[in-house]
Order: C-alpha cells, then structure tokens, then sequence
C-alpha cells in the first residue's frame, strides 16, 4: 500500500530586494515540496501577516532589511516558529544566526541544489504549525504602560520592564511601534498615538506623523534631523518650532 504523499509546506519569503525575492520565488514554485504562501519586502508586512495566522511551514528571510533585519525578526516570531532558513549576502552573521537556532544559512547566490538541500532538512524535520492569534487592533490600546521612571511593554509574549531614560526614540511601523535604545528595539503593539496618550513623561514629544523621541537623549539638530545615539530622526515641519522652543527650556 502506497503512503500518502505530504501536502506542500506552505512557504513565506521575506527580502527587501525585489530580483533576489523574485527568484526565491521561482525556487518556490519549481519545487514540488512548497506552494509560495506570502512574499514580502519587508518584516513589518510579514509580522502582520505570522499574527494574523496566515501559514508559514518554511520561511526564507533575509538578514539586511530596513526597519527590522531578519535576526530581529526571528526573535519576534510568534510561537510555535516555522522553520528558518535565512539567505543572506555576507557570511558573517552565520554566528548570530545559529545561536537563535534557525535550520540552515545560505549565501547569495544559492544555487537551486543547494536550496533543495535546505528544503531537504526542513522536510525531515517539520512539524505542522497550528494557527496564531489574530494581531491587535489598529485602533486597540498599546501594549506599553508607565509607571515611576518605568515603561513596561508587553513583547513576544512577555512584559518587559524598560527604564524611560533608555529609549532613544520610538517609531510607528503599520499595527505595531518600535521602542529603540542603544542596544535593543522592542516591538509592540498599539499605534503611535495610542503610545502618547499614555506616555506621562514631558520630555518624550512627537517630532514628526511617525516618531516621538525622548528630548534628554538629543545630542544635536541640523537639517531637520535630531541626532540620537547611533541614529538620525527627521523632524516635520509642523512640530520644528515647538521642538526648539522645548529643546532651549532643557
């Protein structure tokens, strides 16, 4: 009696370069183990996407995107994780990706041999994935509390607990905003002006339709651009004089 043949692993590609996306696609389709699930720029896109419980048995993910690189996005991944196979340019983060567990790390180019190697150990290893919970509202409250000198936000399935003098800046990307500090983004659900209206501190103030940034951590302005730490945040027009007037009052 013949066993039955395996449904396709449904397959989500995530790379900020259309001619590499494009033929991860082409692999996709030509091999008879995948049906192409989602493909996507960005992780902001793909992020909605894994919470909305869209399928993903395999994702390719590249590593360099703006916004959210693809090891970032690997910590962010929803539980239980689809199997990772990031397809990178450079070598060198083969370290880093390995320490968060991913199941294989292709170099561009990759050859269509070496791909289905890739696929090869997914298939000895997969696991149907259940689906994942629906994504926050737009319009629900933010994920992110204050209290003393304290944010707390709740990420990945945690509530972390951040000091407010820490956070450079914090950015809307769609459903979700960013948290950034010298060493960490935090990701979180909610929308910028949900996370204002909440925020007690004076010395956090919008600058720009897409970033609060905290004032005590500017170290300069020139050309519309705040300078904080490693990073540069643009500064609209309607909020220049006021973030003068409050950056001189310091």
């Amino acid at each position: 009696m013949n066993s039955p043949v395996a449904a396709p692993l449904a397959c989500v590609i995530i790379d900020d370069n259309e001619i590499n996306r494009f033929t991860l696609e082409r692999a996709v389709q030509r091999h008879d183990q995948l049906t192409l699930a989602a493909s996507f720029p960005d992780a902001v896109e793909a992020l909605t996407y894994f919470h909305a419980g869209g399928l993903v048995d395999v994702l390719l993910l590249d590593i360099e995107m703006p916004h959210i690189t693809g090891l970032e996005l690997v910590k962010l991944l929803p539980e239980p994780k689809p199997a990772v196979i990031l397809v990178t340019t450079h070598a060198s983060f083969a370290v880093d990706a390995f320490e968060l567990r991913v199941l294989d790390y292709l170099v561009k180019p990759v050859s269509y041999a070496r791909f289905c190697q890739a696929i090869a150990r997914v298939t000895e290893q997969h696991q149907p994935a259940p689906a994942q919970p629906a994504p926050p509202s737009p319009t629900a409250p933010a994920d992110i509390s204050a209290t003393g000198t304290d944010l707390f936000v709740k990420t990945n399935g945690k509530l972390l607990r951040i000091n407010f003098e820490d956070v450079l800046f914090i950015e809307a990307l769609s459903t979700y905003v960013v948290l950034v500090t010298d060493k960490h983004k935090h990701v979180v659900g909610g929308t910028l002006k949900s996370i204002e209206e909440r925020l007690p501190f004076r010395h956090f103030v919008r600058v720009h339709r897409s970033y609060i940034v905290n004032l005590h951590r500017v170290e300069a302005m020139e050309d519309n651009m705040l300078k904080l730490g490693q990073y540069e945040v643009p500064v609209s027009r309607p909020y220049q004089d006021d973030l003068v007037q409050r950056l001189q009052a310091l």
